[in-house]
C-alpha cells in the first residue's frame, strides 16, 4: 500500500518520462509514468492522492482531452500541463479548467517542483474538504423524513423559524417541532443554526 502521494507523468516521449520519473525520484517522490491518455485512464486507482504531469499533444487523446474526460467523470486530480508548444488560448483554457499550471519545455525543474508541491497541498486540501462533505451527507441520510422538513424550513432562509413558526406550517405542535429540531441538530452534529445552514449549503443537502 502507498501512503505517499504519486506524481502520474502521462508523455509520449519515452525520454521525457525517463528524465522525469528520474528526476522526482532522486527528490523522494513516488511516480507513475505513462504513455498516452489511455493507458493513465485505464490504470487501477489512478484517483489516488497526488498529481498529474501532463503532455500538451498526444496521439489518439490530446491533454486537454485527458483533462475533459477528468472533469466529466468526476476525477478531480490537479493538473500540470508540459509542453513544447506553446499556445495562449489554449493555456487559457487549461487554465480555466482548473490547471494547476501550463508550462513551456524546456522548464526550470526548481519551477516544476515547486508547481508539483503546490498541487499536492491542493490535492490535500480538496480531498479534506470531500471527506467533510461526505461525512456531512451521511448524517443527512440518516434523518427521518420530517426531521428533513424541520431541518429543510430551518435553512430555507425565512426569518421566522422559531418553532411556533415552523409547527404552524408542518401543522404539528410546536413541542413535537422542539423534539425533531433536536434531534437533527444532534444527528448532524451542528452546533448552532449558522452552521447548520452553511452545511446545507456546502453539501447542496436537499
Amino acid at each position: 500500500m502507498i501512503d505517499e502521494p504519486t506524481i502520474f507523468v502521462v508523455d509520449d516521449d519515452a525520454a521525457i518520462r525517463k528524465g522525469l520519473s528520474v528526476s522526482l525520484r532522486e527528490r523522494g517522490l513516488y511516480v507513475e509514468c505513462f504513455s498516452s491518455a489511455e493507458d493513465f485512464l485505464d490504470a487501477p486507482n489512478n484517483d489516488r492522492p497526488g498529481c498529474l504531469l501532463l503532455d500538451l499533444l498526444m496521439p489518439n487523446m490530446t491533454g486537454l482531452e485527458l483533462q475533459d474526460r477528468l472533469l466529466d467523470s468526476g476525477l478531480d486530480i490537479p493538473i500540470i500541463f508540459l509542453t513544447a508548444y506553446g499556445d495562449i488560448p489554449i493555456a487559457a483554457r487549461a487554465m480555466r479548467n482548473g490547471a494547476v499550471d501550463f508550462l513551456e519545455k524546456p522548464y526550470e525543474l526548481s519551477l516544476l517542483i515547486k508547481r508539483i508541491d503546490e498541487a499536492l497541498d491542493q490535492d490535500r486540501r480538496q480531498r479534506i474538504a470531500r471527506e467533510k462533505r461526505d461525512d456531512v451527507r451521511t448524517r443527512f441520510a440518516r434523518l427521518s423524513e420530517r426531521e428533513r422538513e424541520v431541518m429543510g424550513l430551518l435553512v430555507a432562509g425565512a426569518a421566522n423559524t422559531s418553532n411556533r413558526a415552523i409547527a404552524e406550517t408542518l401543522n404539528i405542535s410546536h413541542r413535537t417541532v422542539e423534539t425533531y429540531r433536536a434531534r437533527l441538530m444532534e444527528k448532524m452534529q451542528a452546533r448552532s443554526l449558522p452552521e447548520l445552514v452553511s452545511m446545507s449549503e456546502n453539501c447542496d443537502l436537499a
